[in-house]
């Protein structure tokens, strides 16, 4: 099967006329979704001039904070172009005369800083909410997780931005957050829908590492580390003992919001089916948090439906591939 690559890319006020490649990493395990920008060397300091260069005037620059859009498609018409990526331009790098652009998605709008605060016995909306009216950029929350009790016994914010909490907000509950057409969401892992896909061995998978296991042969024993409020270090666990440890280090978390965590993410990995990724072309699209139903007409018994964990997109002038991570089986 071949396709011909056709792409859009808009930086700023700037439209690209060359590209040697482009990369977009989406994952429900990171913050931010990124994307790589290179462009050949011939473009350095000619066609397009950056924010270091001397030599351009103020309104010629392409510079960090300029808006990022990157469309990909096997279209001729550009307006038919499927958008992959919206973003801002984090930073440039220019080593060897090329150029890459370093990109990352709208979570670029919480890197400000927010007021020190400690919260005690707080919930993750409650800290979420903070974030967002400091920094006072009308994004609303979206949040799918309804505490019945403080998650915290106390948090602690101190010269940080809004970016640095929801970065450990995101590493201590490893709950999916992002930010998304001016909503900042946040949900517990592989719960929350998007989409939906189809995936054949037969038709439009091209490669795969995928290998089948059964929640019976996982042995996975999830530990929490925490502090409680007398600053004395305790471990809540949940899961099966003799196997695969997990363990986490979090910070004023309370005894039954440990637990809670642990019992999430134990929950999210003991499932009956496959483990690893597929990889096809740009068609079918495809996002984190899309259900992906996997068919083998060889091997039925195998079918399902699973949460896309994460998508990595490659392109350029050998076309476009796009890879694609599976997570808990839904179906």
């Amino acid at each position: 099967m071949y396709y011909n690559l056709n792409w859009d890319i808009t930086i700023g006020r700037y439209r690209l006329a060359l590209l040697d490649s482009v990369e977009i990493h989406k994952s429900a395990d990171l913050l931010a979704a990124t994307a790589e920008i290179k462009l050949p060397g011939s473009v350095y300091n000619k066609a397009l001039k950056i924010e270091d260069d001397p030599s351009a005037s103020s309104g010629q620059r392409i510079k960090r904070g300029d808006e990022v859009v990157i469309r990909l498609g096997y279209e001729n018409d550009p307006k038919k172009l499927k958008e992959e990526f919206r973003g801002y331009l984090l930073n440039i790098n220019t080593d060897d005369g090329s150029i890459t652009l370093n990109c990352e998605d709208d979570l670029f709008l919480m890197r400000k800083s927010v007021g020190d605060k400690e919260f005690v016995k707080a919930t993750i909306k409650t800290i979420a909410q903070y974030l967002l009216d400091e920094i006072n950029a009308g994004i609303k929350l979206n949040i799918s997780y309804e505490e019945t009790t403080p998650i915290y016994d106390k948090f602690v914010i101190h010269q940080a931005t809004a970016y640095d909490v929801l970065k450990k907000l995101k590493d201590e509950t490893k709950f999916e957050i992002y930010l998304n057409a001016g909503e900042l969401h946040i949900h517990p892992p592989m719960v929350y829908k998007t989409g939906d896909v189809s995936y054949s061995f037969q038709q439009n998978i091209e490669s795969s590492d995928l290998k089948y296991k059964r929640a019976e042969d996982k042995n996975i024993e999830v530990n929490i580390e925490y502090t409680d409020k007398n600053g004395q270090k305790k471990t809540e666990s949940y899961g099966r003992a003799g196997g695969d440890k997990i363990t986490r280090s979090v910070g004023g978390m309370s005894a039954s919001g440990a637990k809670e965590m642990a019992k999430i993410e134990y929950d999210s990995q003991m499932y009956d089916g496959y483990e690893g990724s597929i990889t096809g072309w740009l068609i079918p699209f495809c996002a984190v948090g899309y259900s992906a139903k996997i068919k083998d007409e060889d091997y039925q018994y195998k079918d399902g439906t699973y949460y896309v964990k994460s998508v990595t997109i490659s392109a350029g002038s050998d076309g476009g591939v796009r890879k694609v991570e599976l997570g808990k089986r839904l179906l």
